[in-house]
């Protein structure tokens, strides 16, 4: 399994179609995929077949499972994390390729605050254990795995393998790996002739032409508190032809000595980061893309981020900060308004 804590809500919940009219219809299907679950509303017309889409589906998102799911012992991420030599090739299919790739892109493009192989020290943290620490690691602990830490550290080639520089490199893809089951399923979709859906998976969504109503999709993000419900809207986005994902820290945390941490760990220093960002939801033509930008906005604090999303062709963002006294700003990238 896959896990990301998803942070905004959309709702789908039925497997059946639930609006027909002049010959549309509305069908819905909804299942369970990479630790979280998935939800997908198609607009149907009379020269359309649902028929056997939901297998394909399913078939599709256990194809991605396979090949990045560091639950399995047999998937090809913990095959290739489970090898001990540096600079030996290892073949890739190609959806793992495809993450890769565009998750060297983020790591790039942030500096490395997006960072695919940061989990050792997120389990030295405490965050993988279904204990919760009482402890925060010891410098020297941290010292120890920081050198191995570095996603420039895995050699990618186009032709379909990859090889590590460092063998005790670790691949974790779960920040990304959901938005390109998005994407993939947004592209069976397509090819099926779809033109009109919403596929969400644990929170990570692609949006396509109009609802059936004939508006623009409508997304609520979360709003990004402990103890909110999964239903209380902090926002709503309106989303057509484009992705959204949205990375919080605020349902994943732990206190020591009365100190709250972050599961989100800065790749560069190994702690926690302490920018005060509870949530970071990114607008972007891929999902793929989407997702590891906003779990790189994270690290990066809202100033850095803004402005590189400002530079960024076909992207946008919101970005929630606590302050001091415990009220929520907003903080918005130049073409998205409030």
């Amino acid at each position: 399994m896959l896990k990301k804590i998803p942070c905004f809500l959309i709702v789908c919940l039925l497997i059946l179609p639930v609006f027909s009219f002049a010959g549309i219809r509305e069908v819905k299907f909804t299942g369970k995929t990479m630790g979280t679950t998935y939800h997908i509303t198609v607009i149907a017309d009379s020269d359309h077949t649902i028929d056997g889409l939901k297998e394909k589906i399913d078939q599709k998102l256990e194809d991605i499972n396979k090949s990045m799911s560091t639950y399995r012992i047999d998937s090809e991420i913990c095959r290739f994390n489970a090898l001990n030599k540096a600079d030996e090739k290892f073949a890739i299919s190609e959806d793992f390729l495809e993450v890769l790739l565009v998750s060297r892109t983020v790591h790039q493009i942030t500096d490395g605050a997006w960072d695919g192989t940061v989990n050792p020290l997120v389990s030295l943290w405490g965050f993988m254990s279904e204990k919760l620490p009482t402890k925060i690691p010891e410098k020297n602990e941290i010292d120890r795995i920081l050198p191995h830490i570095g996603f420039d550290k895995i050699i990618i080639s186009t032709d379909g393998h990859i090889l590590k520089k460092d063998s005790e490199i670790k691949l974790d893809l779960a920040s990304i790996a959901k938005g390109h089951g998005v994407d993939r399923v947004s592209e069976l979709l397509l090819k099926n002739g779809f033109k009109n859906f919403i596929v969400e998976i644990g929170g990570e969504v692609y949006a396509a032409g109009n609802n059936i109503e004939k508006t623009p999709w409508r997304v609520g993000i979360n709003t990004p508190d402990k103890n909110a419900p999964f239903d209380k809207v902090h926002k709503v986005i309106i989303l057509t032809d484009m992705a959204m994902a949205t990375s919080g820290d605020y349902r994943n945390l732990i206190e020591i000595d009365g100190q709250r941490y972050s599961h989100i760990i800065d790749p560069k220093t190994g702690y926690p980061v302490q920018k005060h960002v509870v949530s970071a939801t990114i607008i972007a033509q891929t999902c793929t893309f989407a997702d590891g930008l906003a779990t790189a906005v994270m690290v990066m604090g809202p100033e850095k981020s803004l402005d590189l999303i400002n530079h960024l062709k076909n992207v946008e963002g919101l970005i929630v900060v606590r302050n001091p006294d415990g009220s929520l700003t907003d903080h918005y990238s130049h073409a998205l308004t409030p």
